[in-house]
């Protein structure tokens, strides 16, 4: 298809020799702000007959990486409260929602227009309090409006059926999260978190005697019953398993570079240091953390 005429303010000259950077840069910077519409006919010209071979081989199950990518991007640029990298983030993630959507469009099956108008359909069924007759005096009365309408558009009779709505490619803690919560919508709960830590503890003795049969298939079904019960205890103090298990990876990696880096300055390589000089560095990187130089247990 011949290059349009509203996109050819878009082909910006590309650095290379002979053209200089400033004048590239002084260029686009006169430009007008890109607009929703611009990204929507980027999106389709890149997709077109003359446009990028790589975007246009790709279909809806080969981008599904690049959707998750870049949604795992978005929480690392909100963790680390960086407005700019966050905005960027963010066009990263919109990108793939529009990618979807062109895919759709050429497949004479929905465009985004219809994404648009069906997500802002969604909101105002969703939130009757607001744009109906429904009243809502807290979050809970919100949540509580929020799933009886969902479960009524999706046509689930039965709770069971609201179980098996939660997406079974969620990561395993957070179906886990979502299923539990879904549960105790009708009453499927402990009474308190003392229970659930009771649950946690009976399911630590059902692990250790399943490592002492050493029969591995056993062993698996009670370590997911473990995960599964302490999911439950993180749910009663509100606490997303999900981000608490990522936030500790975290801490375990600059923990580690620490020792790594501590035991390099001691002209000692880890591989060649005892468990217990490591266990000690890793120590003094914890007294660090909390502020204390003395020594002392965690």
């Amino acid at each position: 298809m011949p290059f349009p005429e509203a996109l050819k303010r878009f082909a910006v000259p590309v650095i290379c020799k002979g053209n200089r950077r400033d004048d590239r840069i002084q260029e686009m910077e006169s430009m007008k702000k890109y607009t929703y519409k611009d990204l929507l006919d980027i999106m389709a010209k890149l997709r077109s007959p003359g446009g990028c071979p790589w975007d246009r081989e790709q279909d809806h199950k080969s981008l599904k990486r690049y959707l998750i990518e870049e949604a795992y991007e978005v929480l690392e640029a909100i963790d680390e409260e960086n407005p700019a990298k966050l905005c960027d983030e963010l066009g990263d993630l919109l990108l793939q929602v529009v990618f979807h959507a062109q895919i759709a469009r050429e497949n004479g099956q929905f465009d985004m227009e219809d994404v648009v108008h069906g997500v802002s359909s969604k909101m105002i069924n969703r939130h009757r309090h607001v744009f109906g007759e429904e009243e809502a005096e807290t979050p809970e009365d919100v949540i509580r409006i929020w799933e009886e309408i969902k479960k009524e558009e999706k046509g689930q009779e039965t709770q069971t059926k609201v179980l098996k709505g939660v997406p079974a490619n969620l990561p395993a803690l957070m179906r886990s999260y979502k299923v539990q919560e879904k549960a105790a919508q009708v009453g499927f709960d402990w009474d308190k978190a003392e229970d659930a830590f009771k649950k946690l503890e009976e399911e630590v003795q059902e692990l250790k005697k399943a490592c002492e049969s050493k029969d591995q298939a056993e062993i698996e079904e009670e370590m997911g019953d473990l995960l599964f019960a302490a999911v439950n205890v993180a749910r009663f103090y509100k606490v997303q398993p999900e981000l608490a298990l990522s936030a500790t990876v975290n801490k375990f990696i600059k923990r580690f570079e620490y020792v790594e880096n501590e035991s390099a300055k001691q002209g000692k390589k880890l591989q060649d240091m005892t468990l217990e000089e490591m266990d000690a560095l890793w120590e003094e990187c914890k007294r660090k953390e909390r502020g204390d130089a003395s020594p002392g247990e965690a």
